[in-house]
């Protein structure tokens, strides 16, 4: 399972024209499911985007987790992060969970990010989205477990 994180100004993800998600400050987290993931990665991977510390703190120092900065997360799922793109010059998709699994483990991962009482906003699972976001300094990570 792969979270790809950005500290953001502000988020939001358009559906047909619609907002379904939108935050100001805090973490925009694309989420890609793999063959294999289950319950407890995704559990993992909650723990690890919600816990990492990539806020500044009273010194500006990388110290202080979303929570700990009064941030919101946008969770988005994106299966092309999945992709095998080791050779030629067109994506593999076969490391992708099929999308029954997947969007079960991607609601998983949102319930279980709503447990730790942060407001949490989503799109649209497989959806045709429109991500739009400020990337503050830019902060962007991989996290995967």
């Amino acid at each position: 399972m792969i979270a790809l994180i950005q500290r953001v100004l502000s988020a939001s993800v358009v559906v047909k024209g619609e907002t379904v998600g939108k935050i100001g400050s805090g973490l925009l987290v694309l989420l890609g499911v793999e063959q294999g993931d289950n319950e407890q990665k995704a559990d993992r991977l909650c723990e690890r985007v919600l816990g990492y510390r990539i806020f500044g703190d009273e010194n500006d120092k990388m110290n202080l987790n979303v929570q700990q900065a009064g941030g919101s997360v946008l969770v988005v799922s994106q299966f092309t992060l999945v992709a095998d793109t080791q050779k030629g010059m067109r994506p593999s998709f076969s490391r992708g969970a099929v999308p029954l699994e997947a969007a079960s483990l991607y609601q998983h991962f949102v319930g279980q990010c709503r447990e730790h009482g942060i407001e949490i906003q989503t799109g649209v699972f497989a959806a045709d989205m429109q991500v739009a976001l400020v990337n503050d300094g830019p902060v962007t990570f991989w996290l995967q477990v």
